[in-house]
């Protein structure tokens, strides 16, 4: 028998000193630069698609909730895989190899290749996405009371790249930085090209930090792995490649005509719900309550990110065309704060909320998750009513000030803190071992509808007439996002409302 010096075991990481796993720093770093590039790429899209590729600002909308409906539908179908054959790192590299590829084709040709790189990226982000953050899961035993802390310094991370590449990517392809060095032709080619950049650095970076991950993420089969099974035969792992790449074709056509989007959102959804249920049959009726929890978690999360996700959609044009670009006396691009904002302000407040539920709980008074959830939809919709108040300081042009709207994105921020970080450690604490990469996939499937939803939200308010002067859009838009403010206060109060029932269900988890 070898001895292996190196190789940490589980309860070696589970038993770290302090505040934070170490490890948790490398899949931070990790983690950073892919939503760094997955930003970056995400906002410039509305964008270009409008400036560039001449669509009409209800299509782009359409679009734009299609690509995001099909990132996190596939991070679903990423999660599957990761779960029963590639293992979450081959997985993690797998994917990132596929966002490389999609960036590297929008920096050659974006006119051109715009929907073959989405459809890479699509599909790598799938892949990339769930299994990060099962892993920061991994690094805490069952009972660890830190891991909430974890996940909100995770989610700083994640929001540091979201800040960096939601700025620069698009103030680029929009000349705002960096203008005089780079030639107007070229200026989308390099935005794009940075995003690929991004996500070399991660994987660069997530090869040197596996081997302090001990049996984290090793795949189904390996003798060290998590779950013990039976090892597949290889070339089911090379089938799981080659599908990948037989399928870009495919999402490149779904992709480019939304109405395919409809009919992929209608099936996804219901089939992924009876294979979940099918897996639920095979649970105790303990493990089947808290899988029910989980369940009403992820019905309100659609709603919340239907909401939230106007930023990508109507909030970018509302940004380009409505707003001046003076925020506390600098000149900035509207688009590229409405991109980076509520990162920024997560990297400041991600902290100071881990620390605040620590110190609550010290003192017996922390809101249990259902509570924090209800928040979270509460602070949304305040959110909306700020961006419903621009109207009141806007000009007799129907230009509104950057300030107020940035205002706007930190209230909605402050919900976002209390719902999505406690979201993803809720997966992890609701599902059993052998669920927890389609309970994370049902997380981000969520995400998807919530998307897909968004779209179809941005598509109704951007309705007006393209050439409406900017006082009607102005109307049209502050109107439309105090609905979006009234429905989200709505969903909130039922959540607190129904508190006691789903407390219930989720038995001795907190």
């Amino acid at each position: 028998m070898t001895v292996h010096t190196h190789q940490l075991t589980l309860k070696e990481i589970h038993e770290f000193k302090g505040k934070y796993p170490r490890q948790i720093w490398s899949l931070f770093f990790s983690e950073m630069w892919e939503r760094f590039s997955f930003y970056g790429m995400r906002g410039m899209l509305v964008f270009f698609m409008i400036s560039q590729l001449n669509l009409h600002e209800k299509d782009a909308n359409l679009q734009y909730g299609a690509t995001q409906a099909f990132v996190y539908a596939f991070t679903f179908i990423g999660g599957l895989f990761a779960d029963k054959i590639l293992g979450f790192r081959k997985s993690l590299f797998w994917g990132g190899l596929m966002m490389i590829t999609g960036s590297s084709l929008l920096a050659a040709d974006p006119h051109n290749f715009f929907f073959t790189g989405l459809a890479f990226i699509i599909i790598g982000t799938g892949f990339f996405k769930p299994n990060i953050s099962t892993m920061v899961g991994e690094l805490y035993s069952e009972k660890d009371d830190r891991r909430d802390a974890g996940f909100s310094l995770f989610y700083a991370g994640i929001n540091l790249g979201a800040f960096l590449g939601g700025y620069i990517c698009v103030a680029i392809g929009k000349g705002y930085m960096l203008s005089g060095m780079i030639p107007e032709n070229m200026r989308w080619n390099v935005a794009f090209g940075l995003a690929a950049i991004g996500m070399v650095v991660s994987l660069i970076n997530f090869y040197f930090t596996q081997r302090h991950l001990g049996p984290i993420g090793l795949q189904p089969g390996h003798p060290d792995a998590l779950v013990q099974v039976k090892a597949k035969p290889k070339w089911v792992e090379y089938l799981v490649y080659a599908g990948t790449l037989f399928a870009i074709p495919l999402i490149d056509l779904m992709v480019s005509s939304p109405e395919y989007t409809d009919y992929f959102m209608y099936t996804i959804g219901p089939l992924a719900l009876l294979y979940l249920f099918y897996e639920m049959s095979k649970t105790t009726i303990s493990e089947r309550k808290k899988l029910w929890a989980g369940l009403i978690f992820i019905f309100f999360s659609v709603l919340f990110w239907g909401i939230y996700e106007q930023s990508g959609g109507s909030l970018s044009i509302f940004a380009a065309k409505n707003l001046n670009d003076n925020l506390l006396g600098f000149t900035m691009d509207p688009n590229g704060v409405n991109n980076s904002a509520g990162a920024f302000f997560i990297i400041g407040l991600a902290p100071l909320f881990g620390l605040m539920w620590i110190w609550m709980a010290k003192r017996k008074f922390e809101p249990n998750t259902i509570i924090k959830f209800g928040l979270g939809f509460i602070f949304l919709g305040l959110g909306y009513y700020v961006l419903f108040a621009t109207k009141f300081f806007a000009s007799v042009q129907g230009i509104a000030p950057l300030d107020i709207f940035t205002t706007a994105l930190l209230v909605i921020t402050i919900g976002e803190l209390c719902l999505s970080p406690i979201g993803l450690s809720i997966m992890t604490k609701l599902s059993p071992a052998r669920m927890q990469g389609i309970m994370m996939g049902m997380w981000f499937l969520a995400s998807a509808y919530g998307q897909y939803v968004a779209g179809i939200i941005g598509a109704g308010l951007a309705d007006a007439d393209e050439n409406a002067p900017a006082v009607t859009r102005l109307m049209n838009y502050t109107e439309g996002y105090k609905m979006l403010g009234i429905y989200a206060l709505i969903a909130g109060l039922v959540l607190i409302a129904l508190s006691p029932w789903i407390k219930k269900l989720m038995q001795d988890v907190r």
